[in-house]
């Protein structure tokens, strides 16, 4: 048994979704483990340009099992759309590569018009949503509020359940956003429409994973967002509803007695944010939109121009710590190759103080970046296959990088496709 998860170390964006669709061929099956439809995975192959939201990224590789875990907010619109996109180019999506976990909340209508109502509430002050109805679905499954997709298999129960739950959302939507309410129409409507088309692909994956893996299956856990948008350990308020760390793995997949042996943290280059909050590297005007540009940073999901800065190794070092990485895969390096010297965030300064320990988030709006330079290499690095080829200056900054956060560099990710990768963990293993 040999188990592995890929996750993100920074903010999100970092590239997880290239890394699972590459590392997925040498493992039989990849679960996502938690989040929803509110962000992006991006993936390029021969098949051609994904943008996946709720998909495992495993779903181009033949023979591959792609499973959603109970801790996903399984939102059945969202789903149906994303496979029939995907049906469209070719992409073959069936019970035979796609199993939904019996015990996988699904995400109502009414939880992505909440989450619209309370970011117009809050205004000025609101948390960047992706107005996917994330946090209201995450907030109510902890209330126990929640339908099971496994309910979708017991009609009567499941239309008593809903005549409650309706009942009890609708007080909060009329009563404190002036909203219209649901009828039992609406969610008869919403069933037939969406949710019964889901049910083949509904099983017991608890059970499945369990007796795969005792067969000599290897799994690959796939994250969604990054260490820094935890609920728990991340910038609080403004992060995701659930536990995006590689700790959670196991919980969120379905399959809590997994032992995980490896966790490929994915980390870009640079630094790179959507949404709200605290992002203490951000760059600003000309430079931030050079580099914006070149990395073509926008959102996978809204569009929304990502905010960007230099690599951060507060952030950074606390991220690998909070996912235990047992290695990471360096993405995008190719953007900076236009810059003569690149900024590196060292350190936080806060109160007058040099700190290079992640702050409480609290302490976060009052820290100012410590920037140190390191030389470019000035030249085009995509074609590059081998750690050897690569410009000195270039070999400097990943070691740089690995140093100071103190783990291994196995991948360098020098474009989007497939292949465009160097292999490090070769040269690693040589010495």
């Amino acid at each position: 048994m040999y188990n592995c998860v890929i996750a993100g170390i920074n903010w999100g964006d970092e590239g997880k979704g290239r890394m699972v669709d590459l590392l997925a061929a040498d493992y039989d099956i990849v679960i996502r483990y938690q989040g929803g439809g509110n962000a992006g995975h991006t993936v390029v192959n021969e098949k051609g340009k994904f943008a996946l939201h709720l998909l495992p990224s495993g779903i181009f590789r033949e023979g591959v099992m792609n499973v959603l875990g109970c801790g996903v907010a399984l939102d059945p619109e969202n789903l149906l759309d994303e496979i029939s996109l995907l049906s469209a180019q070719g992409v073959s999506i069936t019970p035979e590569n796609l199993m939904i976990s019996d015990r996988a909340s699904l995400l109502m209508p009414w939880h992505r018009e909440l989450d619209g109502l309370e970011e117009e509430r809050l205004g000025d002050r609101k948390y960047g949503s992706t107005k996917q109805g994330i946090a209201p679905f995450y907030s109510d499954k902890y209330q126990k509020k929640t339908v099971l997709a496994g309910e979708l298999f017991y009609p009567a129960q499941l239309r008593s359940h809903l005549r409650e739950l309706m009942e009890w959302k609708n007080l909060t939507l009329t009563g404190v956003y002036g909203a219209k309410p649901y009828t039992q129409t609406m969610l008869d409507e919403w069933l037939a429409n969406f949710c019964e088309k889901l049910k083949p692909f509904i099983r017991d994956t608890g059970s499945f994973l369990r007796q795969e893996s005792a067969g000599g299956k290897k799994l690959l856990f796939e994250a969604q967002l990054g260490a820094l948008r935890d609920l728990d350990y991340g910038i609080c308020p403004y992060t995701t509803s659930s536990n995006t760390i590689a700790a959670y793995a196991p919980v969120g997949s379905g399959f809590p007695d997994a032992v995980i042996n490896r966790v490929v943290g994915v980390v870009k280059a640079y630094s790179t944010c959507v949404g709200e909050g605290p992002f203490v590297c951000e760059m600003f005007g000309e430079a931030a939109e050079k580099l914006r540009e070149a990395g073509a940073e926008y959102g996978a999901k809204t569009g929304r121009p990502r905010r960007v800065g230099p690599l951060d190794i507060v952030a950074t070092t606390y991220g690998v710590q909070l996912q235990a990485a047992t290695e990471l895969a360096l993405t995008k390096l190719d953007i900076l190759s236009y810059m003569g010297k690149i900024p590196v965030c060292t350190a936080y300064r806060i109160s007058g103080e040099n700190r290079r320990s992640f702050p409480f988030p609290a302490a976060l709006p009052e820290a100012e970046p410590v920037i140190e330079y390191l030389d470019g290499w000035g030249c085009d690095i995509s074609a590059v296959r081998c750690w050897d080829e690569l410009p000195e200056a270039a070999r400097r900054y990943v070691l740089y990088i690995e140093n100071a956060v103190g783990c291994p560099i196995t991948y360098v990710s020098v474009g989007p496709e497939r292949d465009s990768l160097i292999l490090r963990e070769r040269e690693l293993r040589g010495k």
